[in-house]
């Protein structure tokens, strides 16, 4: 067993040390998103959130603006565009389903990841991100609930399922502009985009303004600081951590959310946590890669 592990690489740099701890952040955040859906729509929430987080950065970060270069507002814009779009259907998914189920189905944009880069980037999957798609899917299925000859997917589990597209993408676009552009500035564009997005996205969903509450005010507040810390690490990682290598870290979010929820008082049918753990073996088999020992064939 130790010969066979021992063939598959899986050692972390500090970057990547980084993105556990804010992977840990991030699974926390399911919980409070799911609650605040009691007192907000889903994307004039996404849209004050990330509103807070660019704002919050562009106000210690304002003399860098001065750079601000044409390559940095495309890149930005297309992260952006994707950010709105992935935390928008997700949160527009946590009306209906529990941030423990969510967090389980967003995991899915991982073995995603290989796949889009086969897509746009012409680089073909290998054997074991194949394996993990197989086995993400198998896990989707049980943690949707089949009922019958059908699954149970209802709109919240389809707005999720979405949203992992527009993640995977976010996690691609990150990676071709490193290098680039200047962290901050096209944290603070990005960050600016997927508001307006959010923004305009609560008019096909005849979605209004909610009445105040301290709970709204201070949940958008808080994860908008939370969004800021989490986009600049991500950026300022990935600046060393490929794509798919940031997405084995990016695996643990469903578990932390899923303990979060758990000791909220969310419990998942075991079917389900079958499902869920069958999608986070699906996230590594997807990433881990052999490699050959000197002397063999």
């Amino acid at each position: 067993m130790s010969a066979l592990l021992s063939r598959y690489k899986l050692a972390f740099t500090r970057q990547e040390s980084v993105l556990v701890l804010i992977t840990m952040v991030w699974g926390g955040t399911f919980l409070a998103v799911h609650h605040a859906m009691t007192v907000s729509g889903p994307f004039f929430f996404v849209g004050v959130r990330f509103a807070t987080a660019a704002l919050m950065l562009a106000a210690i970060s304002w003399r860098t603006l001065r750079g601000l270069t044409s390559t940095e507002v495309k890149a930005g814009a297309l992260i952006g565009i994707a950010i709105g779009c992935g935390y928008g259907l997700q949160t527009y998914g946590m009306q209906t389903i529990s941030s423990s189920k969510s967090a389980f189905i967003t995991a899915m944009y991982v073995p995603l990841v290989p796949l889009l880069q086969w897509l746009f980037l012409r680089r073909p999957p290998g054997l074991m991100s194949w394996a993990g798609v197989a086995l993400a899917f198998a896990g989707l299925i049980l943690l949707a609930g089949p009922e019958g000859n059908s699954l149970a997917f209802g709109a919240g589990e389809i707005a999720t399922l979405a949203s992992t597209l527009a993640i995977a993408a976010e996690i691609i676009l990150i990676g071709a502009s490193t290098g680039k552009v200047d962290v901050k500035r096209v944290t603070i564009v990005q960050l600016a985009f997927a508001s307006l997005l959010a923004f305009l996205l609560m008019i096909p969903n005849a979605e209004k303004v909610p009445e105040y509450s301290p709970y709204l005010l201070f949940s958008a507040l808080g994860l908008g600081v939370a969004s800021a810390v989490i986009q600049v690490t991500m950026n300022w990682a990935q600046r060393s951590v490929s794509p798919t290598r940031a997405t084995v870290i990016y695996a643990g979010e469903p578990v932390w959310a899923g303990i979060v929820g758990r000791i909220a008082g969310e419990r998942l049918p075991a079917a389900a946590l079958v499902g869920g753990a069958m999608i986070l073996a699906g996230v590594l088999v997807s990433e881990l890669k052999l490699s050959r020992k000197k002397g063999e064939g």
